[in-house]
């Protein structure tokens, strides 16, 4: 084996555990604020991603949430698992195949009452298509990645 191979083979190694951890942030977060600074609530109210205020700040999880309206924000705080991103907010796709990956806002579905993010709008799709197989195989990795 080659030198360069050898270290190939070394970085792709930490890229694809570095895709697979926590990293010991079970919600997904860009410095300290969830679901890259959008409402959550919004989703739900007004079926589009909104972005939240630093006015209208909650904090659940040990993150900061962003609402565009102090009533979003109430809303949050009287049922913050309604509203909170499935896995964490990461990619519902990713997470199913096991991967943690970031979001883009504007690839989310409602299904069943419950938000899902996805990293962009092209893998929504690609989830959209079997969303209850996708679902039951996130779930599980979800599973083993908040409880290793």
């Amino acid at each position: 084996m080659t030198l360069a191979f050898k270290l190939t083979t070394l970085l792709l190694s930490l890229v694809l555990v570095g895709c697979t951890s926590l990293g010991g942030e079970p919600t997904f977060q860009d410095k300290g604020v969830a679901a890259n600074g959008y409402d959550v609530v919004a989703y739900f109210t007004e079926g589009k991603p909104v972005k939240g205020k630093v006015q209208y700040v909650s904090h659940y999880n040990n993150v900061q949430w962003l609402f565009s309206s102090k009533q979003h924000r109430i809303m949050f705080e009287q049922d913050q698992q309604q509203y909170v991103p499935q896995y964490g907010g990461y990619c519902a796709y990713g997470m199913s195949k096991g991967f943690v990956v970031d979001t883009d806002p504007n690839a989310f579905t409602i299904l069943e009452n419950k938000l899902y993010l996805n990293y962009s709008l092209g893998v929504r799709e690609t989830w959209l298509k079997e969303t209850e197989l996708y679902i039951a195989r996130a779930d599980q990795h979800w599973l083993d990645k908040i409880h290793p």
